[in-house]
């Protein structure tokens, strides 16, 4: 049985079976990007990020190194994948058309797409898509004239994706609650002569238990020393009386991550780790207090910044005071779509989500890292994790 008659098989009993929103949602997503490109003039997106593709579509898999593209017309959603993602094609997603081609033979995607869009005349596409390979847009410019080519196609996405819709919270928030367990049952095993990968199973263990999917970044799980090197991981590590223990996971739901970092010790927590931690916490008041809208994501970053301010020479933070969140894949749950840092003029709007990844590290020494996803709202930043912003403590 070749690729096409797999399709064709699969479809007779189970298409569409795991589209993660009902059709009406996605036709109106669809409606609202079909506006925006008329808007800006384009009569075409191509997209390639999965995020994108999954937003406008439902597709998702767990694969996502190949190339896939979705071109979106007035009249057509066209979606194009590599033959053995065929099945989660027919299976996930609500497209007018799904166009194969071998896994092997990535130069056999760039006659249909040429096909499909030699009618368009302005097409948008994301220039900064992880997806977008230079060897297609190179040779679709070469046969179709890089003049009819414009990079403003992620702008046309990424205003919708980061103002969410109430399914889209829905699942933010249950997302949230899986999150929550899983960082509940790895806390309650720490214990000096454990190591970090020991924390991160169980925390693994947990949060597929209570119904992750796939995640787009593993549990995060250091302690002591290592705490202070920003983005390392779990590594065998044992974990010494008194050391702190940092931990940052994010379940997956319907593609949907609200994540939260905890900090734990294996013993009791010094006056200046209590310290540090009444800082992150002093950094987080003063951004939930400025997210909402008319202010800036500016705004918000420079009434953090006064917090952190008498400390910045002393602890490492990394800049950025929160980033979007929402539907994502590996290798991040970062959305992308928006960042709460100095310099950045979009205004806060209501229904929009962060993460505010507050870890403030002493460099050599240890790090205290506490927070939590963060729904805009008219009065300010609520919480949709339940981070209680204590640091848990062993006998």
């Amino acid at each position: 049985m070749d690729y096409y008659a797999y399709r064709h098989a699969l479809a007779a009993q189970l298409q569409g079976a795991e589209l993660p929103f009902p059709r009406a949602e996605f036709a109106a997503r669809l409606a609202r990007t079909r506006s925006l490109m008329q808007a800006a003039g384009r009569d075409a997106l191509l997209l390639t990020d999965p995020a994108d593709i999954f937003y406008l579509t439902g597709y998702h898999t767990f694969e996502v190194s190949v190339h896939t593209a979705l071109v979106v017309t007035a009249e057509r959603v066209t979606l194009q994948v590599p033959s053995i993602e065929t099945g989660p094609a027919v299976v996930t997603a609500t497209v007018d058309e799904i166009l194969g081609y071998r896994w092997e033979g990535i130069d056999e995607v760039i006659a249909p797409l040429a096909d499909l869009l030699a009618p368009c005349h302005a097409i948008g596409l994301d220039a900064f898509s992880a997806g977008l390979r230079f060897g297609v847009i190179q040779s679709l410019q070469e046969r179709l004239g890089s003049e009819r080519f414009h990079s403003d196609g992620g702008n046309i996405l990424d205003g919708q994706r980061l103002v969410k819709r109430e399914l889209e919270l829905d699942c933010l928030r249950e997302s949230a609650r899986i999150t929550a367990a899983g960082l509940a049952a790895a806390e309650a095993i720490i214990a000096p002569g454990m190591t970090d990968n020991d924390i991160a199973a169980e925390g693994a263990r947990a949060l597929i238990a209570e119904g992750s999917e796939f995640m787009s970044l593993q549990p995060i799980v250091t302690s002591g020393r290592r705490i202070s090197v920003i983005h390392v991981n779990h590594k065998r590590t044992p974990i010494a009386p008194g050391d702190p223990v940092f931990l940052e996971f994010g379940s997956a739901y319907q593609r949907y991550t609200a994540p939260m970092m905890r900090t734990a010790v294996a013993g009791r927590a010094s006056t200046e780790m209590q310290a540090v931690r009444d800082t992150c916490r002093g950094i987080y008041e003063a951004l939930i207090s400025t997210m909402r809208p008319g202010n800036t994501f500016d705004d918000a970053a420079k009434a953090a910044e006064a917090v952190l301010a008498p400390h910045a020479e002393r602890l490492f933070f990394s800049g950025v005071f929160g980033y979007a969140v929402g539907a994502q894949f590996p290798p991040s749950w970062v959305e992308g779509t928006g960042y709460i840092a100095r310099g950045q003029q979009r205004v806060f709007e209501e229904n929009m989500v962060f993460h505010l990844p507050i870890c403030l590290r002493l460099p050599g020494q240890w790090g205290i890292g506490i927070s939590d996803t963060v729904l805009v709202t008219a009065n300010g930043g609520v919480a949709l994790t339940s981070n209680d912003w204590q640091i848990n403590q062993t006998p």
